[in-house]
């Protein structure tokens, strides 16, 4: 009987799973990690389904699909892959896969920091590994160049009435602002509830505003929503992060958390160097601090730790129906 086999390590970052293939995965061959994403989408996405839906995944699962790197001094590329498709930025798995390469031996540890690049869909992303008695003990990336893309712009929401939210690019597209423009309290209103405002939201702006990158069309896109508490300055705030189709991310996410930092720099809030904290809805944080401003954009220092969850090997035989993953559907199908 013919079958694929698909090797992984599974990892997560504050509650976030890392899923990166290892093995079994065909290689790319674009010129760019753009070009790369775009083959991978048109022509291996049953694998993305394989690896990211039931039953060998959920839907809250995510993963990443190293690829050879087309900047020069990157010691590796990167896809993200999650249940809806392919990101242009990851910070848990940015996290994580520090790590991972560093452990992996791709580069030299060096202690006390080992520093390399990694290249991300959204661009080159500068790292640095604590390392402590040859164990990694902390991750460290610098953002892509963050900016606002919109303050204060109203949208007239389904079920919700107008809601004024800013938007903001961190590797990623978001709207950001706090649960009480919804009438909700982040704490105290139902997850659901928050997801279901914040994806309203998500679905209202795609369909009404145009987004464009100034450097690449692949990156114009509203990813999600991320809606937070109230704190504002360098008090530690919180995250919920909506994104692709209703997906929740478990950790504080650092594209968002990136920008977060670039909202609050513009508006005046964050300095430079101010290390501020955020958690995601697993409990466990980012830090995050402003490390360069260049004219309307800065790059945002992002921190945190990946753990091992586990590792091995899928197998997908060929006459098996649900072989490539199947989604949990809405209504039971009539038989």
């Amino acid at each position: 009987m013919a079958r694929i086999e698909l090797r992984y390590t599974d990892m997560h970052t504050a509650g976030e799973p890392v899923r990166i293939v290892t093995g079994g995965y065909p290689e790319l061959t674009g010129a760019t990690i753009l070009d790369k994403r775009r083959q991978a989408r048109e022509h291996y996405d049953h694998l993305r389904r394989a690896m990211m839906f039931e039953p060998r995944g959920h839907e809250g699962m995510y993963g990443v699909i190293p690829v050879k790197p087309s900047v020069p001094g990157a010691v590796l590329g990167v896809l993200f892959t999650h249940h809806e498709g392919y990101s242009t930025m990851c910070g848990h798995a940015t996290v994580a896969l520090g790590r991972w390469i560093v452990e992996q031996g791709l580069v030299a540890k060096i202690e006390p920091v080992t520093r390399f690049i990694m290249e991300a869909p959204c661009g080159s992303l500068a790292m640095e590994c604590q390392v402590v008695n040859g164990e990694v003990t902390g991750v460290t990336f610098e953002s892509v160049p963050a900016f606002v893309e919109g303050h204060d712009e109203t949208f007239d929401v389904p079920g919700y009435g107008l809601i004024t939210t800013d938007i903001a690019y961190g590797g990623a597209y978001y709207a950001i602002l706090p649960a009480s423009r919804f009438g909700l309290d982040l704490f105290a209103t139902p997850v659901a509830q928050l997801v279901d405002a914040a994806a309203a939201l998500t679905d209202t702006i795609r369909a009404q505003r145009k987004i464009a990158h100034p450097d690449a069309d692949d990156l114009g896109f509203l990813y999600g929503t991320i809606v937070t508490d109230e704190a504002v300055g360098d008090m530690p705030s919180a995250n919920l992060c909506v994104f692709a189709e209703r997906q929740i991310d478990r950790a504080p996410t650092g594209s968002g958390v990136t920008a977060r930092m670039a909202l609050d720099h513009a508006k005046g809030q964050m300095a430079l160097g101010t290390l501020r904290r955020f958690y995601g809805i697993a409990g466990v944080p980012f830090d995050g601090r402003i490390t360069r401003a260049e004219g309307s954009t800065v790059r945002v220092a992002v921190s945190g730790q990946g753990y091992y969850a586990g590792q091995g090997s899928f197998i997908i035989e060929d006459d098996d129906a649900l072989g490539y993953g199947f989604e949990l559907p809405k209504h039971f199908k009539r038989v």
